[in-house]
């Protein structure tokens, strides 16, 4: 599904510059899952940052391929990379509070991204974001498609973020630290979660964290 070869990332300071990942390589076989694990600051999130084509101004790729169902991402332009980002790859973010909107409803979040990819209209959207909301466990699934981030919890935050992530059937799901922020219990229910979504959608899976105990669950 995807092959990450030689990949060489640094960032330009004002004084300097940092190199952050140092030729990296690995692959991904549809409908499987890959656990990248290494302390903070080591690299992983630009890594999978630089898959979404996300990286910072001040990032310079200096060598490496990625490559996507046969296709090379780097040099994509904005446009084209656009098909891939939320569509065939997606990403849950490391802190879903700072990712959603606080000042929109968590349903009219996903019905942007079910929208923006599908050709759907608002109730067709909206019936989709609820299974999804059903699809993901969360509770109550019509009292939080109305509700701001603010007024559910951080497992629930959660959920929703990745109900937005599968919206669209991505082909590849990564998981950045997704659990982080989460108590021991409900970090549990969130990797069954996703081991469950990529089994029944048959996506390929990266699952990024420091924790080693989180990525052999």
């Amino acid at each position: 599904m995807i092959e990450v070869s030689n990949l060489s990332i640094s960032f330009k300071t004002e004084t300097d510059i940092v190199k952050a990942v140092n030729g990296v390589s690995f692959g991904v076989e549809k409908g499987k899952s890959l656990g990248i694990v290494g302390e903070s600051g080591s690299g992983k999130s630009v890594t999978a940052l630089a898959i979404m084509q996300l990286l910072p101004q001040q990032a310079i790729i200096n060598s490496g391929n990625i490559i996507f169902g046969g296709k090379e991402l780097l040099g994509l332009s904005k446009s084209e990379i656009r098909e891939y980002r939320g569509n065939k790859i997606s990403m849950i973010f490391q802190e879903p509070m700072t990712s959603l909107n606080p000042v929109m409803r968590c349903g009219k979040q996903v019905i942007e991204t079910i929208q923006l990819h599908q050709k759907l209209d608002k109730n067709k959207a909206k019936k989709q974001a609820l299974e999804l909301f059903e699809r993901v466990k969360l509770p109550r699934p019509e009292e939080i498609f109305q509700a701001y981030p603010h007024e559910i919890s951080g497992g629930q935050k959660q959920r929703v973020m990745i109900a937005m992530a599968v919206a669209n059937k991505p082909n590849l799901l990564i998981a950045d630290e997704p659990t982080t922020a989460l108590d021991v219990t409900v970090q549990k229910e969130i990797i069954s979660l996703l081991n469950d979504l990529r089994a029944d959608f048959g996506m390929s899976l990266i699952f990024i964290s420091h924790d080693l105990g989180v990525v052999s669950a």
